[in-house]
C-alpha cells in the first residue's frame, strides 16, 4: 500500500495516477485506490484539498498524479455576465461550491437547486465531467476561516452542499 503524507512539486514526473471526485478531493484521510488498482492511504494535513493535476508524494517515492473524476453537474449558460452573476450570488448563499467558467458555472447536481437557477433566467442542463470549483477568497481551496467542528479547524466546502 502507498502512503501518502506529502504534496510533490509541481513539476515531478508522476509514475501513477490517482482518479477522486471533489468530495474525496477534500478528505485529508482517505484509503482508496490508484488508477492501476495498487491501494493507497491518504494522510495530508487537515483541510487539504487536492484539485487535478496536484502531484503527490508517497513515502516510498512514487510520484501520483491527482486526476479530477468525471461527475454528474448541472452547468448554467448564459451570455449575460448579470445573470451568472446572480445565479452565482444565490448559489454562494447557500453555500454551494461553484465553479466557473466563461459564460456558465457548474455545481453539484441537485435538481432544486437546478429549478432555482432556471427561474433566474438561465439555461441549465446536467452534465458529466471533472468538478474544480472555486477555492474561495479567504483560504486554500476553499476551506472557511471559521471553526464550526469543535476540533479548530472550519469546516470544508463540499460540507456545506443541499442535498434534497
Amino acid at each position: 500500500m502507498y502512503v501518502i503524507e506529502n504534496k510533490a512539486a509541481s513539476n515531478a514526473q508522476a509514475t501513477a495516477h490517482l482518479v477522486l471526485s471533489f468530495d474525496a478531493r477534500c478528505k485529508s484521510r482517505l484509503r482508496t485506490r490508484l488508477l492501476s488498482g495498487e491501494e493507497v492511504g491518504l494522510f495530508l494535513e487537515r483541510g487539504t484539498v487536492l484539485r487535478g493535476g496536484d502531484k503527490l508524494a508517497a513515502n516510498d517515492g512514487t510520484v501520483i498524479e491527482v486526476v479530477a473524476a468525471p461527475e454528474m453537474l448541472m452547468e448554467a449558460v448564459s451570455g449575460d455576465p448579470l445573470l451568472l452573476a446572480k445565479a452565482a450570488y444565490h448559489l454562494g448563499n447557500r453555500h454551494v461550491a461553484i465553479e466557473l467558467k466563461p459564460g456558465r458555472l457548474r455545481f453539484a447536481s441537485d435538481h432544486v437547486l437546478g429549478e432555482m437557477v432556471r427561474g433566474l433566467g438561465l439555461k441549465v442542463a446536467e452534465i458529466e465531467a471533472p468538478f474544480e470549483p472555486e477555492s474561495g477568497a479567504y483560504g486554500a481551496h476553499g476551506v472557511h476561516g471559521h471553526s464550526a467542528d469543535g476540533e479548530g479547524r472550519g469546516p470544508r466546502i463540499h460540507d456545506h452542499f443541499i442535498h434534497k
